[in-house]
């Protein structure tokens, strides 16, 4: 029988979770959408040495399991820099290095979709690169690229269950001590899988709101 009473007793764990789960998810979409718009800009170099490295990034991350990520960053590089091993940091930096790497991409097609004649046209008005690429091709370009930017922030929120394995005390991380503690299966994880669910449910139907005001704006 599942037993209502053991997840009201670990609900404010699961509430402090949430917490987590949402920082981690907000701080990788954040970090990484800064961090993966200059990695775009770097792998779209027209001179192969300098796009080299970043298309070797964005490689990297997509290749290899964010688990495996998690590990190498709390164990490895954490340390390296702080001296000592902390689960948030490493929690956080983990998933926008990992989260920057795909949402490069999601920049690159979005740019990539706004026609080259008004790259051309802007040119030949005198403005810079920089200036076409802020004024003129990113404003187009950020139709295109909201929808699969939001997709990434839900795949983050997923993703962040990974933490757990460093002890990040996100909502798996409670789910995992609810188990050692009454060896309960269904309890548990039905209620960390139920608080994912709706997270996720939530976040989607908050962007499917404002693509529609978008699409009525236009």
């Amino acid at each position: 029988m599942f037993d209502f009473n053991l997840v009201i007793n670990y609900l404010p764990y699961f509430l402090k979770g949430i917490g987590y789960t949402i920082g981690f998810s907000l701080f990788g979409i954040i970090f990484g959408t800064i961090l993966g718009f200059l990695i775009c800009l770097g792998k779209m170099s027209k001179m192969s040495w300098l796009s080299l490295p970043f298309k070797a990034y964005v490689g990297l991350f997509r290749g290899t399991p964010l688990l495996v990520q998690i590990l190498v960053i709390n164990f490895g590089v954490v340390p390296l820099i702080l001296g000592q091993s902390n689960s948030i940091i490493a929690g956080i930096l983990a998933l926008s290095l990992n989260s920057s790497a795909y949402i490069a991409e999601i920049f690159r097609s979005g740019i990539q979709s706004i026609s080259e004649g008004q790259g051309e046209a802007a040119a030949t008005l005198g403005l810079t690169n920089t200036q076409t690429m802020l004024k003129i091709i990113l404003p187009q370009a950020i139709k295109v690229i909201l929808p699969p930017l939001g997709n990434e922030f839900i795949s983050l929120i997923k993703d962040s269950s990974l933490a757990s394995v460093i002890s990040a005390p996100e909502v798996t991380y409670w789910a995992q001590a609810m188990n050692a503690q009454y060896y309960r299966v269904w309890e548990p994880y039905l209620t960390s899988a139920l608080i994912y669910l709706i997270l996720t449910l939530s976040i989607s139907g908050i962007l499917h709101i404002f693509e529609r005001r978008m699409a009525v704006n236009d």
